[in-house]
């Protein structure tokens, strides 16, 4: 902290002409606030609620405008999307699903990988990946015994790595495929106002193939030393029995889920926003008692929405004020007289990339998404051309476990070491630039790049 304080006072110290004094202030407070962030002196959230107080204080914004961050409607599709993934956890559906799956798919270790990456992921493109990992996790670690591992948290199972990072990468890449599978995605919708269903045209298709890329890639980096689950299908067979018959709650979890999910796939149809949407599934879900109020409120991250709230503040602050286009004057400058628009993408996409591994992938997005936008327009392109990479591009957080929480419980579990993290996120990450750069400048990049 008493660095972020004096990291503030030192720019507001320095000349910056052509910017006004609310410009500068609010370059001072995003300079404290990545400091804060990058630390987590603090809980992101408190650092969130003091960029409020202080941008009245110091003259960047009135304290009327600077909480507008909370009248956004993405908030309230991130509190709708926290109370439906605790729904369909508390329901057992998460659970079900993925047996049913490994019963359907196979007992092989390859398949048992597939499983852990497209279970996860599919959840993840639906509900924060955080939660679709956690769900999956003590499925996971029964799975693993099953095929004869032993003392797995040793470290010294190449199946047991590859299925712990299938099930992290896949949730950071299941999250590419739509607006609420990630919080940069959030972000990047919140200044971009790209329709549910248009993200889903590029961000389905990204999602699938890396989720296959990081199946094969974990199968012949980590070749699995187990031949199959001890048992065979009989074993699958009992702890499907032993799960019974599909229960009501379930079966109502279930209808509820794929309802919503139809709502948002035909919004423009309907006419509807994906907002509403995520506030009528989990509405649903607790008139029809599949949670109560109670479980509502533990389910959902207040902290994050605080978080978030703050994050859109600083953002509107620094394009109202027009500093975040006195900041990319300069990183323009920096690239030549005429930088191609793919040069651009490719800069702030590695940028986003390198940072994201050691700072919070939500609040990097809460810097670079506003400063991506206001690029876009200086150039006279869409609002997403910049903002859709740079969002894709910080959840490319597979390097370190200080990257995403879940590479964080993966390497919690013991089974993975993070020299092994890093062999197996590098590849993946430029990949992942790779793969994503193809599908936006593809025809599938319309919605997104125009």
């Amino acid at each position: 902290m008493p660095l972020a304080i004096i990291a503030f006072i030192v720019v507001m110290l320095i000349p910056m002409e052509g910017l006004s004094y609310p410009g500068h202030a609010a370059i001072a407070l995003l300079v404290f606030a990545v400091i804060m962030w990058a630390s987590e002196t603090v809980h992101l959230a408190v650092t969130s609620l003091i960029i409020l107080f202080l941008q009245p204080i110091i003259g960047v914004e009135s304290f009327d405008a600077a909480v507008i961050g909370f009248a956004n409607p993405i908030i309230f599709l991130m509190i709708g999307g926290f109370i439906m993934a605790e729904a369909i956890r508390k329901s057992g559906l998460a659970t079900r699903l993925t047996y049913g799956m490994l019963n359907k798919v196979g007992i092989s270790p390859n398949r048992s990988i597939f499983v852990a990456v497209f279970s996860t992921g599919l959840l993840s493109a639906w509900i924060e990946n955080v939660v679709a990992f956690a769900m999956l996790i003590p499925i996971i670690k029964e799975i693993i015994p099953l095929m004869g591992v032993d003392d797995p948290e040793k470290g010294k199972s190449n199946f047991a790595k590859a299925m712990i990072l299938g099930a992290s990468y896949g949730s950071l890449a299941g999250g590419f495929g739509t607006e609420i599978g990630t919080a940069p995605n959030l972000m990047a919708a919140a200044y971009t106002q790209i329709p549910f269903a248009d993200w889903m045209v590029f961000g389905f298709p990204l999602s699938i193939i890396m989720m296959g890329i990081i199946c094969i890639f974990l199968i012949i980096l980590f070749k699995p030393e187990v031949k199959g689950i001890v048992g065979g299908k009989e074993t699958i067979t009992n702890k499907m029995e032993s799960l019974g018959s599909i229960t009501k709650v379930e079966k109502t979890a279930l209808v509820i889920l794929l309802f919503t999910i139809s709502l948002w796939v035909t919004t423009g149809l309907t006419g509807l926003n994906s907002y509403s949407i995520a506030l009528i599934g989990a509405v649903l879900f607790l008139i029809f008692k599949v949670i109560d109020w109670k479980d509502a409120q533990w389910g959902v991250d207040w902290g994050l929405i605080i978080f978030f709230g703050g994050a859109l503040s600083l953002g509107a602050a620094l394009l109202n004020t027009s500093a975040a286009s006195w900041l990319i004057n300069d990183i323009v400058a920096m690239m030549g007289s005429d930088p191609s628009t793919l040069l651009i993408m490719v800069v702030l996409m590695i940028i986003a990339v390198c940072i994201t591994q050691v700072m919070s992938n939500i609040a990097l997005a809460a810097i670079l998404v506003p400063l991506s936008v206001t690029l876009a327009a200086a150039q006279g392109h869409p609002a997403g051309t910049y903002a859709v990479p740079v969002a894709i591009a910080c959840s490319l957080s597979f390097m370190l476990p200080m990257a995403d929480p879940t590479v964080a419980m993966a390497y919690g579990t013991g089974y993975v070491k993070i020299k092994e993290i890093l062999k197996a996120g590098i590849p993946l990450i430029t990949i992942g630039i790779i793969v994503a750069i193809i599908i936006l400048l593809s025809p599938l990049g319309n919605p997104a790049l125009g």
